[in-house]
């Protein structure tokens, strides 16, 4: 009788133990937005990757459920920007137990402002592939197994030498944008960038600020003001409305909107639509 019921609890343990594993995430790689999580997938398609920013959202001032933390807290790699890029996830990240990527460390980061709130770096590195090339490394040397991304490589590598290309031969090197996204890319292609707001796109100029920029575009002959999907266009068609110039999307590539998705567009594919977008603007040959 003491040996069946020894057997019985035996049993229910290893029972309670299987469900306890099958529950787990602890094969699942929680990416804190887009760009992480694109790269992550791409590298290693047969693992679980979970992005924490929803389609259509914007990711700067992202906000988790306890589902989300709970995520984080049980995966087994932990893909996230520091610098107070979403404070929510690297608050959460603390009480992480598995691998923890800031991807932005050991980066030649931009200084903030100064004016941005809880930001101590512009954390836009996605969107210079020479810069993104470094992160896809990074990424691949912590995810689980035998991961190679030698392919994304090629595909960053690419992308450069055709924006190298692309934008050699300009008449005009400033951008107007909505918002300070673009400072990696335009140094890395020779351009400058003259934003309406600072490096979080929910930033509202004064009636100073904005008058400044105003001018500051009409001295730069600009024919366009470039804004976002995710963000309301409202301060670009005020800017250009003021100097006589038109809109057109350049997409800081944060997040995908859900037409997006079922369109199949990825990072690379948006990244060319912002070169297109850019040597249209600057009137490149």
């Amino acid at each position: 009788m003491i040996a069946r019921i020894v057997l019985i609890l035996i049993t229910a343990l290893a029972i309670a133990g299987c469900g306890t594993r099958s529950a787990s995430t602890e094969n699942t790689v929680v990416a804190a937005f887009y760009p992480l999580a694109f790269a992550a997938k791409t590298i290693a398609p047969s693992l679980t990757v979970e992005n924490l920013t929803p389609p259509g959202a914007e990711p700067h001032d992202l906000e988790l459920t306890p589902r989300a933390v709970a995520r984080i807290e049980r995966a087994s790699v932990v893909l996230y920007l520091g610098h107070g890029f979403q404070p929510a996830v690297t608050d959460a990240v603390k009480n992480a137990s598995g691998t923890k990527v800031d991807i932005l460390l050991d980066l030649p980061l931009h200084a903030a402002t100064g004016q941005e709130e809880g930001l101590s770096a512009d954390p836009h590195v996605w969107l210079d592939p020479v810069l993104f090339e470094r992160v896809v490394r990074r990424i691949g040397a912590s995810l689980p197994g035998n991961v190679r991304p030698g392919r994304l490589l090629a595909d960053l590598r690419a992308l450069d030498r055709d924006y190298r290309m692309g934008l050699a031969h300009c008449k005009r090197t400033d951008i107007v944008t909505s918002h300070a996204a673009f400072g990696y890319l335009a140094q890395r292609y020779g351009l400058r960038q003259v934003s309406i707001t600072g490096l979080t796109p929910e930033s509202e100029p004064t009636p100073k600020q904005l008058t400044h920029v105003i001018q500051l575009v009409r001295q730069t002959h600009a024919t366009t003001v470039f804004f976002e999907r995710l963000v309301s266009p409202r301060l670009a068609d005020t800017v250009a409305r003021e100097v006589g110039a038109h809109t057109a999307v350049l997409d800081p590539i944060e997040g995908l909107t859900p037409s997006e998705q079922q369109q199949g567009k990825t990072y690379l594919t948006l990244m060319r639509e912002n070169l297109a977008a850019l040597r249209k603007a600057l009137a490149c040959q």
